[in-house]
């Protein structure tokens, strides 16, 4: 369920005894914009009514409703040309409807479909984000949402700066908890990625972002995947600039993944006003020396390809295509139709497999020959008695590993080869998917990829994921647990294991249930066995 604030239509209502709906005008993550009538002084304002999730009694709703008071704060300390001024905050029905000016014109993003602008273009209209950015900072404001949709080109050459509603405000409690990721992802500096924090320094990242868009018309790192995206953020250079002119070295520096070595403000700030100008621009000071750290080491294809299912009928995928083959004797159920590539991310991240779907198909008979594991014949046992059921040991040779599920449990998918990781194996029984995943090297360091499932998880949107430290057999891992809505077919929750073994290599074990069912009490039987009877790092025999 949501809270829209007050009915399907509210065109015409009447907020705070004086705020007249007219016209509905945007919107976003958060809510939705109209042009009122403000009735008690005759003046035309916008009012952003809230879109809130779930009960009002739920923590995601209150934390939500917060935001929406913490945009109205935010934006009212910050006193600058080109930030949206806040009129006031009228609360309905419990929540708070945020009014402010009403500015005509065009987003950004709207101008850029038309084109990118010229250099001398984008950078008036990036001096003007620059300095709403250097007043919101002088308060201890780090917006976080600088993105060509929040950038308003009012008439008389105006440029607004809007929709503080995700800004960060120094010496306050934090909104987010545990897994819970906002903001637009290709627009996000990589230190927010790696939960390093935002700083002035990640909104700095975000103007380049944007003044790259503005100039070759598309984000350097935007793909067609959430995996990909968040990688190219994370681990790619971006192409050259060809057609910022003089903006080239400045957008460059910008997007230094390293804060430290990106200009500050007032340096970026003399070189839009040139450029703005026309006149000649500084040169930006040398950058410190670059700092290694494996938290970087991520390796993503551009948009690498779907999961390959076993058997005749299951033709090779192409690498872009997100096609699913129908299954003709099973009805869907949520762990196998096509979920939305954000969710995909927590695992695949890091590897060369970025899959963007689930499996509909059923596997064909296996090759006794590729097969290294005998199944039993057992009766199904019920939800919660898996612990004392028949266990079968799968000796997975290319893995180094031997995973041990129920005998009932059935392998539906296997991909990868020394070329081609991570190596992975899934079997599962009804709704319930045990999979086991393998790289001979690391992607990432295990806090890297601690903040890889966090994000992919966030991504989703209605998600909660639990991270926490442990190991296996002496060696370092790390534990998450998530809760995700998948609409319309209830709630899904995942528990992965990700181990780092003294030879670099990364092994993951994960397990995919129905939240708040019978089921769910077996999948998580089934996980803690699982890991506890889970071999690595040592010969499969």
């Amino acid at each position: 369920m949501s809270n829209d604030g007050g009915g399907a239509s509210p065109m015409g209502r009447l907020i705070g005894g004086r705020y007249r709906l007219v016209e509905r005008i945007g919107s976003g993550g958060m809510g939705t914009v109209w042009r009122a009538l403000d009735e008690l002084v005759g003046r035309e304002v916008a009012v952003k009514q809230p879109r809130l999730p779930g009960d009002p009694e739920d923590e995601a709703h209150q934390r939500a409703s917060h935001r929406l008071y913490r945009e109205a704060r935010a934006a009212a300390r910050v006193d600058h040309p080109a930030a949206v001024s806040i009129h006031d905050v009228v609360v309905e029905d419990g929540l708070p409807w945020i009014v402010m000016e009403l500015v005509r014109g065009e987003s950004l993003d709207e101008a850029l479909r038309r084109g990118p602008v010229a250099p001398a273009e984008a950078a008036r209209i990036g001096f003007a984000v620059l300095g709403a950015l250097r007043s919101a900072h002088s308060v201890g404001i780090v917006h976080r949402d600088v993105k060509p949709a929040n950038v308003l080109l009012g008439t008389h050459g105006r440029v607004v700066l809007t929709d503080f509603g995700i800004a960060h405000v120094q010496g306050e409690e934090s909104l987010t908890v545990s897994g819970e990721f906002i903001g637009s992802l290709d627009f996000v500096a990589p230190e927010r990625m790696s939960g390093k924090g935002a700083g002035p320094a990640s909104d700095l990242w975000s103007l380049g972002v944007l003044l790259y868009a503005a100039v070759e018309g598309e984000a350097p790192f935007r793909r067609t995947t959430v995996e990909s995206t968040l990688a190219a953020v994370l681990s790619h250079d971006p192409p050259e600039p060809g057609r910022a002119g003089p903006l080239g070295p400045l957008i460059t520096r910008l997007l230094a993944k390293d804060p430290e070595r990106r200009p500050d403000a007032e340096e970026a700030a003399k070189v839009l006003e040139a450029a703005a100008d026309g006149r000649p621009v500084p040169t930006l000071a040398e950058a410190p020396p670059v700092v290694q750290t494996s938290d970087w080491t991520v390796e993503l294809g551009e948009d690498s390809g779907t999961v390959r299912l076993r058997g005749p009928e299951a033709a090779p995928v192409p690498a872009s295509d997100t096609t699913v083959v129908p299954a003709p004797s099973r009805r869907p159920h949520p762990l196998r139709r096509p979920l939305p590539a954000a969710l995909l991310a927590v695992a695949l991240v890091g590897g060369a497999w970025a899959g963007t779907s689930y499996f509909l198909a059923d596997p064909a008979p296996a090759d006794p020959r590729e097969m290294t594991a005998t199944h039993s014949e057992a009766p199904a046992a019920s939800a919660t008695d898996v612990a004392d059921e028949s266990w079968t040991r799968h000796r997975e040779q290319d893995m180094n590993a031997v995973l041990s599920v129920p005998s009932r449990y059935e392998e539906s998918a296997r991909q990868g080869s020394p070329n081609d990781q991570p190596r992975i194996v899934i079997f599962e029984s009804g709704d319930i998917q045990v999979r086991l995943s393998e790289w001979d090297k690391a992607p990432a360091s295990l806090e890297a990829r601690a903040q890889q499932q966090a994000v992919g998880w966030a991504s989703h949107g209605d998600a909660d994921t639990q991270i926490t430290g442990t190991s296996l057999d002496g060696h370092d891992a790390i534990m998450a647990d998530t809760t995700y809505d998948d609409e319309g077919l209830g709630s899904t929750r995942v528990i992965q294991l990700t181990v780092l073994t003294d030879d670099r290599r990364m092994y993951e074990l994960r397990v995919d249930m129905p939240k708040g069912t019978p089921r769910e009490k077996e999948g998580t039987s089934v996980f803690k066995t699982a890991r506890d009877r889970l071999e690595i790092g040592k010969p499969a025999s």
